[in-house]
């Protein structure tokens, strides 16, 4: 762990704030060996902050739940159990808002309402809108003004309640599975499968900057793509290389795709 880093990791000046606010505060719950935590972070961001700090013990990223887009960075002492992050005081808090189920409110909706209540992003983690209800994620601290005062999303009004994390209830992602076989596992060629686009026009959308790998901007076509990785693309939307298979007999390599639609 070296604070100088943040000056090589950081790609612009709102970088070098955030890395140094989360640095601060993890740092000083390190040294005092206290619980700390941060706000929630989006991939990019989590990536950012694993390079700071790299894997020391008792640090975790927690949103929540196990696959949550956004975390908090949270740091625990040798005496705390990650399984305390479940818990009552935990700094993760689930709220289930109820609505009339004729109403649709949509991602968009609950994400601009609670921007209009006056709250930072950093304070809000996962959105999961379902039939009649939408569970979301927020830091501890801004829980209670939350159930006090947040009371519609768009026209849509609504019934607030603290959930225990346990209970959250996290819609299944609707995927589209797609089966190629690609020359290699470079990104521009993961992305022309996955949105099935010509490897050129891919590659135009990489060096542009409009691709990512697991939140990290990406502007090189042949980077290499593992498993497991998810790939997001402005304009596009977002794909996972869910599995890669063996070789074919043509030498080219199986692959398993999953966009999301």
């Amino acid at each position: 762990m070296d604070r100088s880093n943040i000056d090589k990791i950081a790609q612009n000046a709102e970088d070098r704030v955030l890395l140094a606010k989360l640095w601060d505060k993890i740092n000083a719950g390190m040294r005092k060996n206290i619980p700390a935590s941060t706000g929630f972070l989006s991939p990019r961001e989590q990536e950012m902050a694993r390079y700071l700090f790299g894997c020391p013990e008792g640090l975790h990223f927690f949103g929540g739940y196990p696959d949550s887009d956004r975390k908090l960075l949270i740091f625990l002492p040798e005496y705390l159990e990650e399984a305390t992050l479940y818990d009552a005081d935990s700094p993760c808090v689930c709220l289930r808002a109820t609505f009339y189920q004729g109403d649709s409110p949509s991602h968009r909706d609950f994400l601009g309402a609670l921007m209009g209540a006056g709250i930072g992003r950093e304070t809000v983690g996962d959105i999961c809108v379902g039939e009649g209800r939408c569970d979301f994620f927020v830091t501890a601290e801004i829980a209670p003004y939350l159930l006090q005062n947040f009371t519609s999303a768009g026209r849509t009004k609504l019934h607030l309640e603290q959930i225990p994390l346990a209970d959250a209830r996290i819609p299944e992602p609707e995927v589209k599975e797609i089966k190629d076989t690609l020359a290699s596992l470079r990104l521009d060629s993961v992305i022309a499968s996955g949105f099935r686009i010509g490897r050129s026009l891919a590659a135009q959308y990489i060096t542009s900057g409009k691709a990512a790998m697991d939140g990290l901007p990406c502007e090189k076509p042949d980077k290499t793509v593992s498993e497991g990785m998810k790939i997001s693309v402005r304009g596009l939307g977002k794909i996972k290389l869910a599995k890669v298979n063996g070789k074919t007999k043509k030498d080219r390599i199986s692959v398993v795709i999953h966009r999301y639609v």
